[in-house]
């Protein structure tokens, strides 16, 4: 059971709540609005998953034997956003292995795939296959498992929606399948195929997640419920920033999954909630919620019930801030302004501007003139903006010290600081940063590498689509005048080591 601890709000918000649980719980397309309601007519089926997604288990089970039979021991999940966070939270907390490859970085992409692949086997999760990074993920791992002299068919398992041009294209590969609900948006997606497939695969028993969410679910509707208390909690004032703290909890990673759920659903008509995912329970800049009854506010309960939880509240939340929770209208900008680089630098390769000022190990490009990485820092932290957003496309797992520059930042800035890996914050904060309120000042990281790793099909390799999947989001800020700052590494160790030095002489 859900249990709470903290929230207050305004009697009129959990009233308005209490009035409309019983519709969101009917699918009830029309508590958005207008100009939601055709998109939320074809999004609201993950409110009967944790009932409708039994009938996944049989075709899971068989699944599960059949990767048993062919000898996998290690799984990889080429995916982004939702097709790729919860999974990685459900094998932290059940501490299975499962390597997610959610980054076009070529140095992450070299790691997964540059070994012996004989007893892998490659989930590969997109609604529609269309999705660049995870349509060059499975491109690559299929010319590496050639390259290797194997089998396609016995490593690779496709989750999709039914009909997409993902789906018919494996299907004619001999691929094996999983359809996932269509109706269902890509974040709201926990408790269906694309969070329960690879699950059931690195040995998880999915019928504790859904049976534990269809229990909490029961709750939902009474008056003053949790999930009324907690959403009316979050559309006041005081929890514009929140942080979300999972550090020492028995659910590792759920803090990255909501980031994702509440920026991307409510950052839109310069309105939102924006989730900072901390390591500390405690802050003297905004409210954080803890996962153990650690801190001022906390939300304690199995994973099942937590996943479906906090679904109900951004729905919520987005019926009082009026917000559509269903769209991503940014999200698709990032993709543009990516493909029109890659057209751009076709043949020639990336094509960077002068930088503005350099050090033996960082390149800085930015409109302003500094005379050190300290400054460049310094007026990045002390703009009068809300937030600072730091952006690294760099190595996840190898080059994480970057992420020290947060609390850093934080602590001389007196102002929220979120931190994302690219390019996968851009299926999460990147919607919140582009249609969210303007209130962010912004530091990119980018890398250089030696590494040079080809997309079967294109033209250009990883090492191409990462820079400009960076520069395209560098665009789109500067198009709309926010502080922005890009600190190039040109040696990765190094730089991150002088960035680190720089912050802490602020």
């Amino acid at each position: 059971m859900i249990r709470i601890k903290g929230f207050s709000a305004s009697p009129e918000k959990v009233s308005a709540l209490n009035a409309i649980t019983s519709k969101l719980a009917a699918k009830d397309a029309t508590l958005w609005g207008p100009a939601a309601q055709a998109e939320a007519e074809i999004r609201l089926n993950w409110i009967d998953l944790p009932l409708t997604s039994r009938e996944l288990l049989p075709t899971l089970d068989a699944l599960s034997a059949w990767s048993r039979e062919i000898g996998h021991s290690d799984f990889v999940l080429c995916g982004m956003g939702g097709s790729s966070l919860a999974p990685e939270v459900i094998a932290a907390v059940y501490r299975k292995n499962l390597t997610v490859l959610d980054s076009t970085d070529p140095e992450h992409v070299k790691a997964v795939l540059d070994r012996d692949l004989s007893q892998t086997c490659f989930v590969v999760g997109s609604k529609s296959g269309s999705t660049i990074e995870t349509a060059s993920q499975k491109s690559a791992a299929e010319a590496q498992l050639l390259r290797q002299g194997l089998d396609p068919k016995n490593h690779l398992v496709v989750v999709t929606d039914p009909g997409s041009p993902l789906d018919k294209e494996s299907r004619a590969a001999g691929l094996r399948v999983i359809n996932a609900d269509p109706n269902v948006g890509g974040r709201f997606s926990a408790l269906s195929a694309f969070g329960l497939t690879p699950a059931a695969l690195i040995g998880v028993d999915v019928s504790v997640l859904i049976d534990d969410a269809f229990e909490a679910a029961q709750s939902f509707l009474l008056p003053n419920s949790t999930v009324v208390s907690v959403a009316a909690a979050l559309a006041e004032p005081t929890f514009a920033y929140t942080g979300f703290c999972d550090a020492g909890s028995t659910l590792p990673g759920l803090s990255d999954w909501i980031e994702q759920l509440i920026a991307e659903s409510t950052g839109k008509d310069e309105k939102g909630v924006l989730p900072i995912v901390t390591s500390s329970p405690k802050s003297e800049i905004f409210p954080v919620i803890s996962f153990d009854e650690q801190g001022e506010f906390a939300v304690t309960g199995s994973l099942g019930e937590q996943f479906i939880f906090w679904e109900w509240v951004t729905a919520l939340l987005g019926y009082l801030m009026k917000v559509d929770p269903f769209n991503q209208p940014n999200v698709t900008e990032a993709k543009e302004k990516t493909g029109a680089l890659l057209d751009r630098w076709k043949g020639k390769g990336v094509q960077n501007p002068e930088p503005a000022f350099n050090t033996s190990a960082i390149a800085v490009f930015s409109d302003s003139i500094a005379h050190s990485l300290t400054d460049y820092l310094r007026s990045a932290i002390t703009h009068p903006n809300g937030y600072i957003a730091l952006m690294a496309y760099l190595h996840r797992g190898v080059d994480n010290e970057v992420m020290q520059l947060r609390e850093l930042l934080e602590k001389a800035g007196k102002k929220p600081v979120t931190f994302g890996w690219g390019p996968r914050f851009l299926h999460s904060t990147g919607q919140f940063h582009k249609g969210g309120p303007k209130v962010g000042s912004f530091i990119q990281i980018t890398g250089a590498t030696q590494v040079q790793w080809p997309i079967h099909g294109r033209d250009y390799g990883f090492e191409v689509l990462v820079m400009a999947q960076a520069l395209g989001d560098n665009e789109a800020l500067a198009a709309r005048n926010y502080p922005l700052v890009r600190f190039h590494l040109k040696e990765r160790s190094a730089g991150i080591q002088e960035l680190i030095a720089a912050a802490k002489e602020l």
